[in-house]
């Protein structure tokens, strides 16, 4: 004797299972990276923070120091050279990667010829590694080497351009090199969000009689909000981390005139056999991040809670 299997209820079973399927199977593809983030990324930061309160020196020390680390740290005058550095560099870093990255693309937006090799030029950049970009720039800006020398074979015996060797200018030559590097950048991430306006909002516009300059500073630059946000993000991110480029560049020089705080944490942490303060200058870089972050995201939030 057969038994027949009533459809419906193969179809809800199946139905079931396929909804099953579909609840689990993103978050089981999701959990090895939410685990290794959560051990290699947040678990180190722990770690981090625990050794800054210790008496941790060449090695891990696990004694509990309190704030001695911190304190240490805020007398020491390198720090807070590497920290007003951090300014010196990321407030004209952001600002002319934006200014630059924002031009350079509504000048691509206007459909020119050769726009697929301009972008490839801008681009290129990126694909070198910081290293490869302090190392380059050093040569070019080597008052021995490269543009000062070249001025003087030219006839130019007068022009000076010794910002390499300056240790009051010698922070702007690190600006130059990572705003040659991360332009391109910008300009894509803009360039992307203008070819997402719509094109009849620049004829409604021109039938109205505004200019070109007009609908993008007063009707596009203002609707990319998101886009800015996510510039300044990136940008600021790679400000605080920047450790390389300075590495090969400037080394920190002359004296400690280019050093910035993640070079200030190798330094002491791997070099000085400080490995507590190195720790507590690396939290107080996440502090910095955390400062950057929050007021970015809330701004961005509020603006979207708000519609703008």
């Amino acid at each position: 004797m057969t038994t027949s299997v009533n459809p419906v209820r193969r179809q809800k079973t199946a139905s079931s299972f396929s909804g099953a399927a579909d609840r689990w199977l993103p978050k089981l593809v999701l959990a090895p990276s939410v685990v290794l983030s959560l051990v290699f990324v947040y678990g180190f930061i722990l770690i981090t923070g625990y050794l800054s309160l210790t008496k941790s020196r060449l090695l891990p020390n696990y004694t509990f120091a309190g704030l001695d680390r911190y304190r240490q740290l805020f007398a020491n005058d390198v720090w807070w050279t590497s920290a007003a550095n951090l300014a010196w560099f990321g407030i004209p870093f952001i600002a002319i990667c934006v200014v630059l990255g924002l031009f350079v693309a509504i000048l691509l937006d206007q459909r020119i010829r050769a726009e697929g090799a301009l972008r490839a030029i801008f681009l290129y950049p990126m694909a070198l590694s910081f290293i490869v970009t302090g190392t380059a720039w050093q040569w070019i800006l080597n008052p021995g080497l490269g543009i000062e020398k070249t001025l003087h074979d030219w006839g130019w015996t007068s022009v000076t351009f010794d910002w390499l060797v300056n240790p009051d200018k010698a922070i702007f030559c690190v600006v130059i090199a990572a705003v040659w590097q991360s332009t391109g950048f910008c300009m894509a991430l803009f360039l992307a969000g203008l070819r997402g306006v719509d094109a009849e909002i620049f004829k409604a516009a021109q039938v109205d009689g505004a200019s070109l300059p007009t609908i993008y500073w007063k009707i596009v630059i203002p609707g990319m909000r998101p886009v800015f946000f996510s510039v300044l993000l990136i940008l600021s991110h790679l400000t605080i981390k920047t450790f390389d480029l300075v590495v090969a560049l400037t080394a920190g020089g002359p004296g400690t005139s280019s050093s910035l705080p993640a070079m200030f944490m190798y330094t002491y942490s791997f070099n000085r056999g400080q490995l507590g303060v190195g720790a507590a200058s690396s939290m107080m870089m996440l502090v910095t991040v955390i400062a950057v972050l929050v007021p970015l995201m809330y701004m961005e939030s509020r603006s979207t809670r708000n519609g703008i």
